[in-house]
């Protein structure tokens, strides 16, 4: 049987997103569907898997699989573009709706031109500061600590979850900074026992950040909405940052809104249909 799905990004964090309602992908073999399919030499290629299913808190479920088929909690560029996805194929035919994550019920607000999303906005939900959110080895919150990465490498990091795990560390030149290196180490690192997300994080003025993530379980991806969100915060938190803050990507530019919630806003773009057999 055929397999109807969509290639998506959301500034380059792109997504196979299937419609899976009516259990065409088997709960068992998720995994293994996600790893054959997010391979970028012989299958599709992407950074994770989406799949629509049926909820009775919300007005639809994502489920979200990392391209090495370990599930997710929460993404907000996957979930702009899960939000587009569900919009444009009517399986949510509004402009405001609820989406059930493996990390809390999700608001989103849809920019709709023409019948068409061109933006999403999404309440990410409030940080959450002490280690065994993360979890992360110790007690209390870790804001500004020293993490040991090597014998030789030591970094002050701030750890919070958005629902996923996320340590942040402030470097001078995110572009130059080397990312593929530290990145695994930190992911890895004995205080994460579940693994973490590590954000890399330039601050250039009071309303503005660059931020490269090594995500888990993908490396390096072209934007992280969560990371985002958790760089934001963990800056605002060391008043590094106001409550507003355009964020350059790779991949392109998120705007944060820091309050009682983490507001994210950015695009979601449809690269291409196809179907599975």
């Amino acid at each position: 049987m055929a397999i109807n799905f969509w290639k998506m990004h959301g500034l380059g964090n792109d997504y196979v997103v299937i419609d899976n309602r009516d259990d065409q992908v088997a709960n068992s073999q998720t995994s293994a569907i996600a790893l054959k399919l997010c391979e970028r030499r012989f299958g599709i290629g992407a950074d994770g898997l989406l799949l629509v299913l049926n909820s009775d808190v919300a007005d639809a479920r994502m489920r979200i699989f990392n391209a090495d088929g370990s599930e997710a909690e929460m993404c907000g560029n996957g979930i702009r573009c899960f939000a587009k996805f569900c919009y444009e194929n009517s399986i949510v035919k509004k402009a405001q709706f609820k989406v059930e994550t493996n990390a809390g019920v999700k608001h989103v607000w849809l920019n709709v031109k023409d019948d068409v999303v061109i933006s999403v906005r999404v309440d990410m939900g409030a940080p959450i500061w002490d280690r065994k959110a993360l979890p992360m080895l110790g007690n209390g919150p870790c804001i500004n600590e020293d993490l040991q990465v090597d014998e030789d490498e030591t970094y002050k990091v701030t750890c919070l979850s958005m629902g996923n795990p996320h340590c942040t560390i402030f470097v001078e030149n995110a572009n130059e900074f080397p990312v593929e290196y530290i990145g695994p180490m930190v992911e890895n690192h004995k205080d994460f026992p579940n693994r973490t997300n590590v954000g890399f994080a330039q601050v250039i003025s009071k309303t503005e950040m660059k931020l490269r993530v090594w995500e888990r379980g993908c490396g390096e991806t072209l934007a992280c909405g969560t990371g985002t969100c958790a760089a934001v915060a963990a800056a605002n938190k060391l008043g590094k940052v106001k409550d507003k803050v355009t964020v350059y990507v790779p991949g392109g530019v998120l705007l944060v809104e820091v309050g009682k919630t983490m507001f994210l806003s950015g695009t979601a773009e449809k690269v291409f249909e196809g179907k599975l057999f």
